[in-house]
């Protein structure tokens, strides 16, 4: 049996039971939850907030990033405080800001105010190589991370982990990675090897499968790709990874809840089967 057909027979199994007990309370009794485990905010992009936070619910998810559709960068000091009142009257830590797209120094400026006024000290950014000297400065300031998001082919600038280090080994240690394992795997680059050298500058992880490696790789649901997940959870354990790794789930943006699920059923699955 494959090895991939294996672990999908155990994430499915793993799936039933999730479904039919979704709670908190499950997961918890399990190895996997030794993984934090997310869901980024874009995978409920079509979705308002307390219908997003429904749907983490029913798959008991507890971690997410945030996204300025659920929470605009304009917001004040009294919506985020409501905001965040209503993630923890559902269980869930919006842990992370982003990915926030930067294209000017004022850009930057809301930027950092917004984190600021939110209060996690860390944001998913996506900026400009010429802002990089300009957020250095910031950094410093507002003593605010920032990882940078890798978009594989699909842009110019930042697209493996290797060309973020190329740019910010020398600026202050506060700005890293947010390594998009399946970007990661559509450029050609080793997301194995990549956790590895880059692991003290890793500050957050967005994890899927894609149908291909290589830029017409396409999200599908985890186990029914080409992503080795069994070898990208060994090495997190390896390299004492204890961040959170969130789903990016960009596929069925209208209904992306099973995909989602069996995505996340699968990466539970796995956790509990490896030793």
């Amino acid at each position: 049996m494959r090895r991939n057909k294996f672990f999908t027979l155990l994430a499915f199994a793993a799936f039933l039971l999730g479904t039919c007990t979704a709670s908190a309370q499950f997961v918890e009794k399990h190895k996997s939850e030794e993984l934090k485990i997310g869901v980024a905010g874009f995978s409920f992009r079509s979705f308002d907030i307390d219908q997003t936070l429904k749907m983490m619910n029913q798959i008991g998810v507890k971690y997410m990033s945030v996204k300025d559709f659920h929470l605009p960068l304009n917001s004040t000091q009294e919506q985020i405080d409501a905001f965040k009142a209503k993630l923890a009257a559902a269980g869930v830590e919006g842990y992370i800001l982003g990915p926030i797209y930067m294209n000017s120094e004022a850009d930057v400026d809301r930027t950092f105010e917004y984190v600021k006024r939110y209060g996690t000290g860390i944001f998913i950014g996506v900026p400009t190589y010429e802002l990089l000297p300009y957020i250095d400065k910031k950094v410093k300031e507002y003593d605010i991370k920032m990882a940078i998001h890798t978009h594989g082919p699909d842009i110019s600038y930042f697209p493996d982990a290797a060309d973020v280090m190329a740019h910010v080994a020398d600026l202050d240690p506060r700005i890293g990675i947010c390594l998009d394992l399946g970007h990661t795997a559509r450029f050609g680059a080793s997301c194995v090897e990549d956790l590895k050298k880059y692991k003290d500058r890793i500050f957050d992880i967005h994890i899927k499968d894609e149908t291909h490696a290589s830029k017409a790789g396409q999200t599908c649901e985890m186990g029914r790709g080409v992503m080795d997940i069994p070898a990208i959870v060994k090495t997190l354990r390896k390299i004492g990874y204890t961040g959170v790794c969130s789903l990016e789930f960009e596929k069925d943006g209208n209904n992306p809840l099973p995909g989602v699920a069996e995505s996340i059923g699968y990466l539970r699955g796995v956790c509990d089967a490896l030793k």
